[in-house]
């Protein structure tokens, strides 16, 4: 009976709830990342500089991108090492872009939606681990509702949508609560997968991070911009 308690090399294998609270931690050390990063760059006015530096605005992003792409192309081809490096890069790139929110919201805010954003994200979170129904049924409509929000977010930079700006962060935050229950139920499906195999198992914690991570920052910028209240 103790032998399914080992992998193939021997070792002992991990149980799910471990592994799961295990890429949980290293979605909140990404998100403490972020947070650290923004606050510094608020308290040292470095944002000033860093946004003075030409088509930054953009180089950002890309380099967020090309970061995801990245990581989730080469998984079985990159080291650890090489995967934790490059979640802790994306988390720092954001914080970069996040410390321009202390301009732009006041704290109490931030703080307001930061509570609300936990609170939503552990709710679906538990409901995914816990739940029995099989969420992958909900991928299409998650992914096609992605799609509407990248391609209303890219007409919104020439067009004025006024009103229905704050019912598309209604749809925003409803598509990212339902991907934070799909993406959590995922990680035991990679577990099953991988169980056999530590070293990819380590890189799937890595990008369930990730992706987890992805879910929390959508879901609070998205919670920010239908609750928030610009300083100016």
């Amino acid at each position: 009976m103790w032998e399914n308690d080992y992998d193939l090399s021997g070792a002992a294998r991990e149980s799910l709830g471990s592994y799961t609270a295990k890429t949980f931690v290293w979605m909140c050390l990404g998100l403490l990342t972020t947070f650290l990063v923004a606050v510094l760059g608020y308290v040292t006015n470095a944002i000033y500089f860093i946004f003075a530096i030409p088509f930054m605005h953009i180089i950002l992003p890309v380099a967020e991108l090309a970061v995801v792409i990245i990581l989730s192309a080469r998984l079985q081809r990159l080291s650890i090492g090489a995967a934790r490096g490059l979640f802790f890069t994306y988390a720092v790139l954001t914080g970069v872009v996040f410390s321009a929110y202390f301009l732009i919201f006041g704290m109490g805010t931030l703080i307001l939606v930061f509570l609300m954003t936990s609170l939503y994200f552990a709710g679906m979170a538990a409901y995914g681990y816990f739940t029995k129904t099989d969420l992958s049924r909900l991928r299409p409509i998650l992914v096609g509702g992605l799609i509407f929000l990248i391609i209303f977010g890219l007409l919104s930079l020439f067009l004025p949508f006024g009103a229905m700006d704050r019912v598309v962060c209604l749809i925003g935050v409803a598509i990212f609560l339902g991907f934070t229950a799909y993406d959590t139920q995922k990680i035991q499906q990679y577990y099953y997968a991988f169980q056999h195999d530590s070293a990819m198992l380590e890189r799937a914690s890595i990008i369930s991070a990730l992706g987890l991570y992805l879910d929390y920052i959508n879901l609070f910028l998205y919670l920010l911009r239908f609750l928030g209240k610009n300083r100016k």
